[in-house]
């Protein structure tokens, strides 16, 4: 693979950046810090040690780059992903009420606080970034500091000297995967959570599908071969590599997709490894549901709100879903019986996530019913583990390929 641009291109999309964990790093440590607002109580079991992994420097600027207020104002007002976090946690309030829940990941506290409405007895509200100091007076603005404990510091290093019976984490990165916050979820639950107790959400699957975008194409290629009437054609190699050879992060409708969408990983929140998420493989074929020119592969994810582990409650997630995660299709919410489900598929309400787009630096002309098979690998950057190497071998019409890029 060519060597990356060392700046995104410019333009109206996003190469997949939350924030840019390049930036310059915060040098001391995070310290884990308490708010004094209630402090942890004794329960009947103690916490569990787990092996937690170190700080590094991509993490300090990591958690630097969620200091930021903008970040958190364009999350909130994501109105899907904040309306279906509360609308899930009324959903559960029978498993909340009363009950002791750890926020992972708390930002500003707004899910600690509708968690505190909802009649929890305790939130335990954790960030290692400095919004947590923000947190800290939002909660005491709006009189919750008995319910509310605001832990500065990773989930892997605050103490909570009790197990909690509810984990709520909006952990969900650009293709599910990319921050690898899911990780920290992981931690927690490990550490805090008592035997059958609840995890929001409860089961995330990632889906992949070629698609048509003829216009992306031609708004970021095509442009080039006549300026103002002036051929600058030799630009297009360079404009396709800073156009392209990223992955992008930008809205699609459903009328781009050219298939059936295909599951790449289907994560069960209380069972998932941390081991088994560093790489991820998924074998595909898919067949084309009209001519059009194919110019890669969309990416987006849905998450669902299901009750506790062991109460056997309905899931909208597919059978065979679960017992072949390389394979099925996704299914709609049948019932309000079911779990409440937040997706970011294109034939969705758009949210914040968008999808996650890549793209080829030429197009491939397929077919009606033309298969297009092969198979994808999602491996954490031994550069950033937040980071994402993406790995595609796809072929089709006779023609093989090869595409390697990075989320970063």
């Amino acid at each position: 693979m060519e060597g990356l641009p060392t700046s995104p291109p410019a333009g109206a999309y996003s190469n997949g950046h939350h924030n840019n964990q390049n930036g310059t790093t915060q040098t001391d440590h995070l310290k884990p810090w308490k708010s004094h607002s209630g402090g942890a109580r004794s329960r009947s079991r103690a916490p569990r040690e787990v092996d937690a992994p170190p700080c590094t420097d991509f993490d300090k600027a990591y958690f630097q780059s969620y200091s930021h207020v903008g970040i958190h104002e364009e999350m909130i007002k994501d109105r899907v992903r904040t309306e279906t976090y509360r609308t899930a946690i009324l959903q559960h309030q029978k498993h909340i009420e009363g009950k002791v829940v750890v926020d992972v990941g708390c930002g500003t506290g707004i899910l600690s606080i509708f968690c505190a409405q909802a009649g929890a007895k305790h939130v335990y509200a954790v960030d290692a970034s400095e919004i947590a100091l923000q947190a800290n007076e939002v909660v005491k603005t709006n009189k919750l500091s008995d319910r509310i404990t605001v832990l500065h510091g990773r989930v892997e290093d605050v103490q909570i000297d009790e197990e909690v019976d509810v984990i709520i984490s909006e952990w969900m990165g650009y293709m599910l995967l990319y921050e690898s916050m899911l990780g920290s979820v992981i931690i927690a639950r490990d550490r805090w959570l008592r035997p059958g107790g609840l995890i929001l959400p409860s089961i995330a699957v990632l889906y992949m599908a070629p698609v048509t975008h003829p216009n992306r194409y031609a708004e970021s290629v095509d442009f080039w071969r006549n300026v103002y009437g002036i051929d600058m054609s030799p630009i297009l190699p360079l404009a396709k590599q800073c156009a392209f050879e990223e992955p992008s992060v930008e809205t699609i409708s459903g009328e781009n997709v050219l298939t059936w969408p295909h599951v790449v990983k289907h994560v069960d929140c209380y069972t998932v490894t941390v081991k088994e998420l560093e790489s991820v493989t998924a074998s595909f074929k898919f067949q084309s549901m009209m001519r059009a020119p194919f110019n890669g592969f969309a990416f987006w994810f849905d998450v669902e709100f299901s009750g506790p582990a062991n109460t056997g409650a309905p899931s909208s997630t597919d059978e065979s879903t679960k017992t072949n995660p390389s394979g099925g299709h996704r299914r709609k919410r049948a019932n309000p019986d079911e779990a409440l489900v937040l997706s970011t598929a294109p034939e969705d309400p758009p949210t914040h996530w968008q999808q996650t787009m890549v793209y080829f630096y030429e197009p491939i002309d397929v077919e009606q019913d033309q298969v297009i098979d092969g198979s994808v690998t999602l491996t954490q950057s031994k550069e950033n583990a937040r980071f994402m190497n993406i790995h595609l071998e796809y072929s089709s019409g006779g023609r093989s390929f090869v595409k390697e890029s990075v989320l970063r």
